[in-house]
Formats: structure tokens, C-alpha cells, sequence
């Protein structure tokens, strides 16, 4: 049976399905490979990136109904339902563009901070140390130097010998922070 002909049919496992097409406007009951179950028309299907563009909440209510993409990979099995008594109006289709630029906006944000968060060509043990500094207090690469309170300097090896810059009571909370941090850390990994 093709998805062209889009008739009623016990579930089907993907591995035994051997046609590369589906058909738009096919009601499809889907149970994927992640545990999802669902009910979804198809409103195309993206051969050669091997994805279903899927509208789920397929009733003839006007209401806003949700798309899916899914990777036909993570189809564990499926069954026709039937042809769909409300074809897609594309006229009708309703995309929250504020919504989701502001979404985007946000993860590119979030990001570029969790990106400044990693040093680059620093050892595991350097960006150890930093994220274990960054629970207590505010700190930023500079290259391989990390940067605690915009003001205290910390340099390779990460040593509290090796902390520079800064008021001298900030300077001496650093290395302390620092030292608790590294014995916190040795401790730890000498444990495993």
C-alpha cells in the first residue's frame, strides 16, 4: 500500500515501509522512536532531507493548530487515517513572527554567553577552575587569563601564586576562593 492512496491501515513499522514518499494531506496516527504518540496531516514532506512537515490538531475548528517537523528516522511505526476533510489553506496559516524572533534573539543571547564561558586553548583543569570560580563570583576569559571582578587577574597554571591585579582585599579573597576551589577540585578528582 502507498501513502499516495492514503487509505486506513494497521500500524506499520518504518523499517518495513520501502516508499519514499507521503502524501500531502494524508492523516497519519504516528508513534515515534522517543515515545511520542500522535495524530498529525501531512502538509509535505522533504525527500531529500528525509523530514514530515506535520499539522497536528487536525479537526475542522478554526482554531491555531501546531507544526512539527520530524525526521522520518524517528518514526517508529504509523498508520493512515484517512485524507484529511480540511485541505491545508495556507491563507489560514497563522505564524507568530514577534514570537519568534524574540525566542531567537533570546538563544542567540544565551549563546554567545554560555560561548563566553569557555576558555579557548586553556587545559580542562584551567576551565575547571573557572567554572568552579564562576559559582561565587563574577569572572570572564581574557584569552587563557581569567578575569575575576573585572579587576583580579588569574594566569596559568592557575595557582593562587599566580593572581595579580586588584585591590588588595579582593586580590586576597581571589586567592582564597582559589585555593579552596583547587583543593575542592583535587579532592574530587583524586575520589574518582
Amino acid at each position: 500500500m502507498s501513502a499516495a492512496e492514503c487509505l486506513p491501515c494497521p500500524a506499520v513499522p518504518m523499517e518495513a515501509y520501502n516508499n519514499e514518499e507521503f502524501a500531502v494531506g494524508c492523516v497519519l496516527s504516528i508513534k515515534t522512536t522517543l515515545g511520542d504518540e500522535f495524530e498529525a496531516q501531512v502538509i509535505a514532506f522533504d525527500k531529500p532531507c528525509n523530514i514530515l512537515v506535520l499539522q497536528e490538531g487536525v479537526s475542522a475548528s478554526g482554531h491555531r493548530r501546531d507544526i512539527r517537523l520530524l525526521k522520518v528516522n524517528y518514526i517508529k511505526e504509523f498508520s493512515f487515517v484517512g485524507q484529511s476533510q480540511d485541505p491545508i489553506d495556507f491563507n489560514k496559516c497563522y505564524l507568530d513572527l514577534t514570537s519568534l524572533q524574540a525566542r531567537e534573539e533570546s538563544a542567540i543571547r544565551q549563546a554567545e554567553i554560555d560561548a563566553e564561558r569557555f576558555g579557548i586553548g586553556v587545559t580542562a583543569e584551567a576551565q575547571n577552575i573557572f567554572d568552579a570560580l564562576s559559582k561565587t563570583l563574577p569572572v570572564r576569559w581574557d584569552k587563557t587569563v581569567i578575569v575575576v571582578m573585572n579587576e583580579v587577574r588569574v594566569s596559568s597554571p592557575y595557582l593562587p601564586e599566580s593572581v595579580v591585579g586588584g585591590t588588595p582585599a579582593a586580590n586576597e579573597r581571589v586567592r582564597k576562593v582559589l585555593e579552596l576551589e583547587r583543593k575542592r577540585l583535587q579532592t574530587r578528582n583524586s575520589g574518582q
